[in-house]
């Protein structure tokens, strides 16, 4: 029996083992939109689901194809659909999925825009419920007849919150509801969330998995957990079609990617699928630079409180280790009162000003005043979001360099 591979070596190899032509080491970038069939026949079958191919490159080609596969081996899942963005596989995930008359519990913890996305959702019809997900007694008590889905994530953007993942996945388990967890803060290396029965699992391949801030994307993976045969909304022309476990990422595919159109570039599926390659080794720097500049920033007198899972002291520090590889390279923190915070953000030098996340290079952003703006004071209250915190996504610079600048720049703030 052949010993399975590491993360590392599975990933560097994978498009080579899919036998790319010439040879090539990774899969080519296919930028046709149509694919022609000498059989009819043939073309019919890929359109009625009876064969594999490529029809219309909306809902997918080879170059997306290719990298679905990796994602599916980094989460140990059944099958992925890639998309243009996190949030694209995140909304049609729900469009997909969720029928008039239907409720779902989701974390109050939720990143801005999926909130929002979900708060779109309630306004032309659909039932959502927001709780407090750290404990799975919220998700309990919002339990309805008609709840279907549960959607969490592993640790929240930007206070760091964690789902309490385990205990939830049993929860769902008993009442057969889908439970969608989004891993993108800890990435399919950190953490895999078919150890704690998640149905579908979403990453913004944006940031961890690509790495590089060089292209946008996403995923929607099936870990094959769930019975898509009980699910009431599978649309019967796909039950006809379709082996059970597949139901449920098919109809993702066909009514989410196709219908939705939030179909991935080829150029970009390319750039993610090379940056993968080196999601272990970026990961393990940028962690361990996170862990020290929590520890630095905690102890430093301008700083009124860091959030950080690598920190004793934050709530679910326990279950961070219990759950996660490394504590992730997302943290935030305030500064005190009276301290100007834009005056400490234009004084760092290494660390660059903006709104992305899980790059190379260490991120830092006014959360209050740019991407929860639009939520407003009292949500963002409830959201554990205080007006003055600065979240930081943590690259990977030399240690010593990245420091200073923090250094140097509470040093010169008044």
């Amino acid at each position: 029996m052949t010993k399975q591979k590491g993360f590392t070596t599975t990933l560097l190899h994978a498009d080579r083992l899919r036998k790319p032509e010439f040879g090539a080491l990774h899969q080519p970038i296919h930028t046709a939109v149509t694919w022609g069939f000498d059989d009819v026949q043939d073309l019919v079958n890929v359109f009625q689901n009876k064969a594999k191919g490529f029809a219309y490159s909306r809902q997918g080609n080879p170059t997306t194809a290719a990298l679905e596969s990796k994602v599916t081996m980094m989460e140990n899942g059944l099958a992925s659909v890639s998309f243009a963005t996190g949030m694209a596989a995140i909304m049609a995930t729900v469009f997909a999925l969720v029928k008039e008359g239907s409720h779902i519990i989701a974390s109050s913890y939720l990143f801005g825009n999926t909130r929002s996305i979900l708060q779109t959702f309630t306004e032309i019809g659909l039932d959502i419920s927001f709780v407090d997900a750290t404990s799975v007694e919220n998700i309990k008590a919002a339990y309805q007849p008609n709840t279907c889905m549960v959607m969490v994530e592993t640790i929240a953007n930007p206070a760091t919150q964690i789902a309490d993942l385990e205990n939830i996945g049993d929860f769902c388990r008993e009442k057969n509801l889908i439970y969608v967890v989004d891993n993108t803060m800890t990435s399919p290396y950190l953490f895999k969330p078919i150890t704690v029965k998640a149905s579908l699992v979403i990453n913004s391949l944006t940031k961890y998995i690509g790495g590089h801030g060089n292209a946008l994307g996403g995923s929607v993976t099936d870990t094959g957990l769930y019975d898509w045969a009980s699910y009431p909304g599978i649309a019967a022309v796909l039950r006809e079609q379709i082996k059970p476990e597949l139901l449920g990422i098919t109809q993702i595919r066909k009514r989410g990617l196709r219908d939705g159109g939030g179909t991935l570039a080829p150029e970009a599926a390319h750039s993610i699928s090379v940056g993968a390659e080196t999601l272990a080794l970026r990961l393990e720097r940028s962690c361990g630079n996170a862990t020290a500049l929590a520890e630095y920033l905690q102890a430093h007198p301008l700083v009124s409180k860091v959030y950080y899972p690598g920190l004793k002291d934050h709530p679910q520090h326990e279950l961070s280790k219990k759950l996660f590889r490394y504590n992730g390279g997302l943290m935030s923190f305030a500064l005190k009162d009276g301290v100007d915070v834009f005056a400490f953000l234009n004084r760092l030098q290494v660390v660059i000003k903006s709104s992305n996340l899980g790059d190379t290079r260490t991120l830092a952003i006014p959360v209050a005043q740019t991407i929860f703006f639009e939520l407003g004071i009292e949500k963002r209250a409830e959201m554990g979001i205080p007006e003055g915190m600065i979240r930081l996504s943590v690259g990977i610079e030399d240690r010593e360099d990245l420091m200073e600048d923090f250094k140097q720049a509470l040093d010169g703030t008044k």
